[in-house]
């Protein structure tokens, strides 16, 4: 796995953005979030070292705009060569998660038409508001790999008419970080899963968050032990 920033920055827009841990990391060196800024690393998928071999290895996954959103407006521009990087390097897989879908089609590649073996659309959806809004663009758009996560998940949330078109291929479920994370249910987590099973959805428990409630009792978690929490409850389906 590797990651890939070609641009920093982002703009809060719904509420899973409230507690950003992009925008809590820049605090910390006096940066401003909200500007969106092209990065050194712009041009690393198609990088090569002094041997003449990519950076990036041959058949991995790249996780992209990790510090951003790939189609924030500012981007528009510099996204058309991003896509090119992506698809001249067929042989990488790029992920990409998004709050943005229904900007998906702005400068899109000419030569997209279905999409691009390479390219998993992850939309974010945080509520049951904004799973309603964002699943059903998800949906129609042209896309070959489509993704679904809560992360940070803030509700219950019914998504199981999505999931009966067979076009999500995974559903991911996250609590949120940082010493003001609003709590993320276990039940609410489980609810996710028993939809997923139903529809033979690949589905997966990323990490708890900070404020993780079981059995209603509340968990303050370090960030280092999240994930692992969420592994050791061997709730994942494949």
């Amino acid at each position: 796995m590797s990651v890939w920033n070609p641009w920093h920055g982002c703009h809060k827009i719904s509420p899973g953005c409230l507690n950003c841990y992009m925008y809590r990391r820049d605090a910390e060196f006096d940066k401003d979030s909200s500007i969106v800024t092209k990065t050194s690393l712009f041009r690393l998928p198609i990088q090569k070292s002094k041997n003449g071999e990519y950076k990036l290895q041959t058949g991995g996954y790249v996780y992209t705009c990790m510090t951003s959103d790939f189609f924030v407006e500012e981007a528009d521009d510099w996204r058309k060569e991003a896509w090119d990087y992506i698809r001249v390097r067929s042989d990488l897989h790029f992920y990409i998660i998004t709050k943005r879908i229904q900007r998906f089609g702005v400068n899109l590649p000419v030569d997209w038409g279905s999409g691009y073996e390479n390219v998993t659309i992850c939309s974010t959806c945080e509520n049951q508001k904004t799973a309603d809004e964002r699943l059903p663009v998800l949906l129609e758009l042209p896309i070959k790999h489509r993704e679904v996560i809560h992360e940070p998940m803030l509700e219950l949330i019914d998504i199981s008419k999505y999931l009966d078109t067979g076009l999500i291929e995974q559903v991911i479920c996250g609590g949120e970080s940082g010493p003001d994370a609003r709590p993320c249910h276990f039940e609410w987590v489980l609810n996710t899963r028993r939809q997923c099973g139903f529809f033979h959805t690949p589905f997966h428990f990323k990490q708890t968050g900070a404020n993780f409630v079981k059995d209603g009792k509340r968990y303050i978690i370090p960030r280092k032990l999240q994930e692992e929490q969420a592994g050791k409850a061997a709730i994942d389906l494949m």
